[in-house]
């Protein structure tokens, strides 16, 4: 399949290099290509610089955010919250119209430093700011609630045995992330909230997440729904 990453960051690093692996044709949009591929400097503590990640990922193509969104027959917006809405703008609505668009963004406000606050929260949230904003594309949120590394292979906690979530207005999407999400990285367990709205839930979550990584010692975790 042909897959477009929007965001060079550790989300949008993480599920490129997975995707690339399984075999799919994947590009990678930022707003500067070269100067992404360019860069050597880390961008925080254990991790590898953006030029030595894709050293080490060469099947995937770096590209702006227009033509990963032109390529992709799927989209994830892997961008941070603050910016995701001028880089699925910069990617172009005639590029997402039509097309599933994953989104993984969580609106974090590092403006005043750690921890960080939400800068949608309660009566809207990010999804739905999305899907007002490209009413075309058919956004489901999904993956926000766990850290990169689990996206990719939830067996790595718990052996897998926990809960991820999808929200968003159009039922097929839903059911065709949540049949890729178990196929490719073999999520047991995903339940759909509901509309867009949902995304609220999940977005507000990220209060707590921020605050078990530090008491847990570790991003290594998720939530499971017990009955």
């Amino acid at each position: 399949m042909r897959i477009g990453v929007l965001g060079t960051g550790m989300v949008g690093q993480t599920l490129s290099g997975a995707l690339a692996r399984l075999g799919h044709e994947v590009v990678i949009g930022t707003r500067d290509p070269e100067a992404a591929v360019a860069r050597t400097e880390a961008p925080r503590p254990g991790m590898s610089s953006f030029s030595e990640w894709h050293a080490a990922n060469p099947r995937v193509k770096v590209a702006t955010f227009a033509e990963a969104a032109g390529h992709g027959e799927i989209v994830f917006n892997a961008t941070s919250g603050t910016g995701a809405l001028d880089a699925l703008r910069a990617a172009g609505e005639e590029r997402l119209e039509g097309k599933i668009l994953v989104d993984i963004a969580n609106p974090l406000d590092f403006s005043a430093g750690m921890p960080p606050t939400l800068s949608v929260a309660n009566t809207d949230s990010l999804g739905e700011q999305i899907q007002r904003a490209f009413p075309e594309a058919k956004v489901v949120k999904t993956l926000n609630t766990v850290t990169a590394a689990v996206m990719v292979e939830p067996q790595a906690v718990g052996d897998g045995d926990h809960h991820l979530f999808v929200s968003g207005d159009d039922p097929a999407a839903k059911r065709e992330v949540t049949r890729l999400l178990q196929e490719w990285f073999g999520w047991r367990n995903v339940i759909d909230l509901g509309d867009i709205t949902t995304s609220r839930g999940t977005e507000m979550y990220l209060a707590l997440w921020i605050r078990l990584m530090p008491a847990t010692g570790s991003p290594m975790f998720n939530i499971k729904v017990v009955l």
